[in-house]
């Protein structure tokens, strides 16, 4: 029987942590690479590692990418594949070999190069999303593409649903490109179309905050899932209060004489009702406040609140 390729994989956290299982219980896997991670998560991945006698080297930085040349050297994988690893590769590791490293992109690209795709899809209202395989070169999300592979958005998928779903996802598709170098000599690949290009900086709170004047109902909606869980919620301002909200639904009614962002008297409501830019009714069920997280009956019954 043929011997496995090796490959090592680059990692940023959990998100990749399905693809490591995999490719280790198939035996492709030789070393994993962590960069940014917890003390308790790297200590965790590099006992399991150690004791399935993988190899393991954590980067907590940019300077100790310096290193990572000597190390796959010395371990001499077939293939580096990258999945949601926080550094850019430098031209000096690249040097090992550039149609070697492959990076698994939690998004289609060109068109959501950047480090958050999956807030950025959910956000802009997308009915569909991608997991890129591509070469890696010495700009971040800009090799040239092996193939976009289609995953559907399902109407109020959250991120963290959507996270789930793409690290299940990307675990077989790394394990289907394993399998496909196992006997390629030469894998296909297209450059990237520049023109369709755009790059996403990481979300400020500028991106989290809902902007009850300008945003419509499915927009603020869009965003509340965007941020659950990964920012607590969507950024605003109730009862003079900064909250977080986790859960909302969209009514779609128009409200008559309601100003954009005004609260919506409606007593016997077991909800909080905003107006939006488009006049309906966002349905605020959950929030994460100071004080704890609440639901809107809980918020709507603090006195804390209405003093």
């Amino acid at each position: 029987m043929e011997e496995k390729k090796k490959i090592l994989l680059l990692c940023g956290g959990k998100f990749a942590f399905k693809a490591i299982q995999l490719l280790a219980y198939e035996g492709f896997l030789c070393a994993v690479g962590i960069g940014n991670g917890s003390e308790v998560l790297i200590d965790t991945l590099e006992d399991n590692l150690k004791n399935q006698g993988l190899g393991f080297k954590s980067f907590s930085n940019k300077k100790d990418i310096q290193e990572m040349y000597d190390w796959i050297s010395k371990l001499q994988p077939d293939y580096i594949f990258s999945i949601a690893f926080p550094f850019l590769i430098p031209k000096s590791v690249l040097a090992f070999g550039q149609e070697k490293f492959i990076n698994f992109h939690a998004g289609a690209l060109p068109q959501y190069r950047g480090v958050m795709p999956i807030f950025e899809v959910l956000k802009n209202q997308e009915k569909e999303t991608a997991i890129c395989v591509h070469f890696m070169n010495t700009e971040f999300d800009e090799g040239p593409i092996i193939f976009n592979d289609t995953i559907a958005i399902k109407n109020g998928e959250t991120y963290g649903q959507l996270t789930v779903k793409m690290s299940q996802r990307i675990a077989q598709i790394a394990l289907n490109v394993a399998n496909m170098l196992q006997f390629a000599t030469k894998i296909p690949s297209t450059p990237q179309e520049e023109k369709q290009a755009y790059y996403y900086q990481k979300p400020n709170l500028s991106d989290t905050f809902i902007n009850w004047k300008k945003m419509n109902g499915s927009e603020i909606i869009a965003l509340i899932n965007a941020c659950n869980p990964w920012n607590g919620g969507a950024d605003t301002v109730l009862f003079g209060e900064q909250v977080k909200i986790i859960s909302a639904r969209l009514i779609d009614e128009v409200t008559e004489n309601i100003n954009p962002g005004a609260i919506i008297n409606e007593p016997n409501s077991d909800c909080i009702l905003v107006a939006s830019a488009d006049y309906k009714k966002i349905a605020i069920e959950i929030m994460h406040t100071d004080y704890g997280i609440m639901t809107a009956t809980q918020m709507k019954s603090n006195k804390i609140y209405s003093q």
